[in-house]
């Protein structure tokens, strides 16, 4: 690369990284505005530290470290009851300390990446990694009031310091020790040393480990004996085995109801299978020169294992994104997608509350920690695709239609098929944000009426208010009622998914093109009711509309019932409702081979946009603003990436830098002709 170029690029890299750090100042001071805005005397009560209360350590049942952590901590609670500064000065002094460790734990882990990292890496990688510590679960829980954060960072820090940054076997060995010491679980890191042959450092921890429990047993033998004899290494301190913060095999076994020996001994055989498995791929990953993943994936079997792995100990499910899966460029994002969503989202946000997927739901970290340790098929160092993966392959940029619609360049099509994994996880977590932004809208009653009233007078204006005689037609009309309300409540989910499922399986280049103009459709749509709340006819006093899919309202009660605990009842402009219907009619027509196929699709927003005025639920004007947010979305995507028709360069042709007379490429293919043309390319390469 020229001096210019390099220059550039190095000042965009500087840029680059400048701005991920000031967004980790961002994160961090939020959090400690988070803590702050907790009263300082209830934060001191809620600070579960060792001697807090007369007695033992665990009289509360709040305080879950170990009799090692309590005589560590010991000091720092004498320190805070005889300073005299206030209350809230030790509020912030505690905060920060955590934020330090979580600061310093992502430097650490940036520096241990295997070699070689290119340059982009290893300038963003240390704000990237702990930007993402700090906006994930376990650090969130951790730092937050009431929490004795320091100790489920402090075991990460000093194992990553012993095996990274400290020189010698011994000290590194005396740091995995007190990590083990906090968190016995740890301990499983001396195997790991051992067999990887570090021997002294293995012999060290186990020594510090021994030495550091004994000194807890001289100093506090009845709090030792209620926490290694009577509570089988801390099982049941700090909450019940079976709450969803144990992200524990045991703590999963015992939400799925078994309990008693049986339980015990499936639970034994588990953490056995667990523990070889991890422990084997560790060293493996160790000798291949991956240190950092090698110590992730212990750390995951670590918490799996022990009886009680509390949510905020699995930080070490963020340290597997080091590890690169997948030959193809386009797979390698799916890994560090999926492990981000686990360890920063809640359950409730990346599956749905059905049935059959609670014991999915209860446990994503815990199986992201399993996957990590025991399946997920990471590559090693010796594998021609680590460095070069198989390149993605990119439509050539199409000239546009219409002159007056500019084409942005930045945005290219891809042409093969996306991750099954990362698409299922990313539609699910757009529609639950999505959930949420519109359950936020603004939705005052009298607001929102008064634009129902404005609404009303333009369509009387319009000679199109039919909603009042279409609603009464319909509900004097029993077998009509029950058809419209059959097709509102059916088809709003069904049609879409089933066209992006059939278009994913069969045409992934024009999957693409349909997810994101309805994607950005649906974008555009919650503008429309933040700025326009608006009340359904249904919802409009005095005007003798009838819900007939929800039933009779009682409209002197503003919260109209369990109604408004469902969704945002203002959320009505645009009529989402009739934009995906419209959005599938257009699809279908576009794509579909058959007359009869392009009829049915036709069909679809026709009927949609009688059943949404026959049941009261929209007005007719919403239909339009759908048509509107529809039109816009394909428009966005249009100028983004050009028109869905597409300009490539087969295999064995020149590509874009060809554009001389003699580059021959195809133009006008058609996107299930183009995702054909990516794949041979594909296998062919």
């Amino acid at each position: 690369m020229g001096g210019p170029d390099g220059s550039g690029g190095s000042t965009r890299l500087a840029a680059a990284r400048l701005l991920l750090w000031a967004l980790v100042g961002v994160l961090a001071v939020r959090q400690a505005a988070v803590v702050l805005r907790v009263p300082p005397g209830e934060w001191l009560a809620e600070l579960h530290l060792p001697g807090a209360l007369p007695g033992s350590l665990y009289d509360a049942g709040q305080f879950s470290g170990t009799p090692f952590a309590g005589l560590v901590l010991k000091p720092l609670l004498d320190l805070t009851a005889t300073a005299t500064a206030p209350a809230s000065s030790l509020e912030l002094a505690w905060t920060c300390v955590t934020l330090l460790c979580v600061a310093a734990v992502g430097l650490v882990a940036a520096r241990g990446l295997p070699d070689p990292v290119p340059r982009r890496t290893a300038l963003l990688a240390a704000p990237a990694l702990v930007g993402l510590m700090l906006v994930s679960l376990p650090v969130r829980e951790a730092a937050g009031p009431g929490q004795t954060a320091v100790l489920p960072v402090l075991p990460v820090l000093l194992v990553l310091l012993a095996v990274f940054r400290v020189p010698g076997e011994r000290p590194a060995g005396f740091l995995l020790g007190l990590a083990a010491a906090l968190q016995p679980a740890l301990l499983l890191f001396a195997p790991l040393q051992w067999r990887t042959g570090r021997r002294t450092a293995a012999r060290a921890a186990a020594v510090t480990f021994a030495g550091a429990t004994a000194l807890a047993w001289a100093a506090l033998p009845g709090d030792s004996w209620t926490y290694w004899v009577h509570h089988l290494a801390g099982t049941g301190l700090g909450g019940t085995p079976d709450a969803l913060a144990n992200q524990s095999v045991h703590g999963a076994l015992l939400r799925l109801g078994l309990t008693g020996p049986a339980e015990i001994l499936l639970y034994a055989a588990l953490a056995a299978a667990i523990a070889w498995t991890g422990l084997r791929r560790a060293v493996h990953h160790a000798r291949d020169g991956q240190l950092l993943l090698a110590v992730a994936v212990t750390g995951c079997v670590a918490v799996a294992v022990t009886p009680t792995g509390w949510r905020h100990q699995l930080l070490w499910v963020l340290l597997t994104v080091a590890g690169k899966v997948g030959s193809r460029a386009a797979d390698r994002r799916v890994w560090p997608v999926a492990v981000v969503l686990a360890a920063t989202l809640p359950s409730s946000v990346l599956l749905p509350n059905i049935a059959v997927l609670a014991p999915v739901r209860d446990n994503v970290l815990l199986l992201t920690a399993l996957a990590a340790a025991c399946a997920v098929p990471f590559l090693p160092r010796s594998s021609p695709y680590w460095r070069e993966p198989v390149p993605t392959a990119y439509a050539q940029p199409a000239a546009a239609r219409w002159r007056a619609v500019p084409l942005l360049p930045f945005w290219r099509r891809v042409l093969s098929r996306p991750n099954l994994l990362l698409e299922l996880l990313l539609i699910r977590v757009g529609y639950s944000i999505y959930s949420h932004i519109r359950a936020a809208a603004p939705a005052g009653r009298g607001r929102a009426e008064e634009h129902g009233g404005q609404v009303l007078g333009i369509e009387r204006a319009l000679g199109i208010d039919i909603e009042h005689a279409v609603n009464q037609a319909v509900v004097h009309t029993a077998w009509l009622e029950k058809s419209f309300n059959f097709y509102y409540t059916s088809f709003h989910f069904v049609v879409p998914l089933t066209i992006l499922g059939v278009l994913y399986w069969r045409r992934p280049g024009d999957y693409r093109w349909a997810r994101a103009s309805l994607g950005l459709a649906t974008v555009l749509a919650l503008a429309g009711f933040w700025l326009y709340p608006l009340a359904p006819p249904r919802l409009m006093p005095g005007l003798g509309f009838i819900d007939t899919v929800h039933g009779p309202q009682d409209l002197a009660n503003p919260q109209y019932g369990a109604m408004t605990a469902i969704s945002n009842q203002y959320a009505a402009m645009p009529s989402l409702h009739f934009g995906w219907s419209l959005w599938c009619g257009v699809v279908i027509i576009v794509l579909a081979p058959k007359a009869w196929q392009k009829l049915l699709g036709a069909l679809h927003p026709l009927i949609t946009v009688c059943a949404i005025v026959a049941t009261a639920n929209h007005w007719v004007l919403d239909a339009v603003g759908g048509a509107v947010v529809v039109a816009a979305g394909f428009g966005l995507v249009y100028a983004l990436s050009g028109p869905r028709r597409l300009e490539v360069t087969l295999p064995g042709q020149r590509g874009a830098g060809g554009d001389g007379p003699g580059a021959p490429t195809t133009r006008g293919v058609p996107g299930e002709v183009v995702a054909r043309v990516s794949s041979a390319s594909t296998a062919g390469s």
